[in-house]
């Protein structure tokens, strides 16, 4: 019994175990900033170093500027000179022993940024990189918050008072006989 007496606290002592708007924010982007830096490190970790898959990877990142919009690896014209032009010349500059970013870049300087397949997170284009993550944790927050005013909104069960002599009334009326 003195166990269980020492097991049992009041439950204004006890703190609940929900957490509140204030304290989720900071959650959130404590994951986001913990995350971030892993994902970066896996895909970097899962580069490839041969030739031909670091080539088909440059070309995963390029738009063929023939007018077809492909990605240049899947570039469907037939007799296409741009794309065939373009992956010799990643073969090249990969035998050569440029990096990636001086491949791409020269890319950029000569057929203009349309030709990434993604656009640079700088300035302007950044937007293309943080909405589809921040507005469904906006979206979702919000709706969150606005559930938890209706949920504040809503009266206590029992409602007001009935006065009695309507309550008469309506059973007269109704023929109850229960009076």
């Amino acid at each position: 019994m003195a166990d269980e007496a020492k097991l049992i606290r009041p439950s204004s002592t006890i703190r609940a175990a929900s957490i509140t708007r204030r304290e989720l924010v900071p959650y959130a982007f404590r994951a986001i900033a913990v995350v971030a830096p892993v994902a970066a490190v896996a895909i970097a970790a899962r580069a490839q170093s041969d030739p031909a898959s670091r080539a088909k990877a440059l070309g995963l990142k390029l738009i063929c500027p023939c007018g077809c919009n492909e990605i240049l690896t899947s570039c469907n014209h037939v007799g296409c000179t741009y794309s065939t032009k373009m992956l010799q010349e990643i073969n090249d500059r990969i035998a050569r022993g440029d990096s990636d970013a001086v491949i791409l870049q020269s890319f950029v300087q000569e057929y203009g940024p349309t030709v990434l397949a993604t656009p640079p997170a700088k300035g302007f284009n950044s937007l293309v990189w943080i909405m589809p993550i921040a507005l469904p944790i906006v979206a979702i927050l919000a709706g969150w918050g606005i559930v938890q005013r209706w949920r504040e909104r809503v009266a206590p069960a029992g409602g007001p008072p009935i006065d009695p002599s309507l309550l008469a009334r309506a059973h007269h009326e109704a023929g109850d006989s229960d009076e």
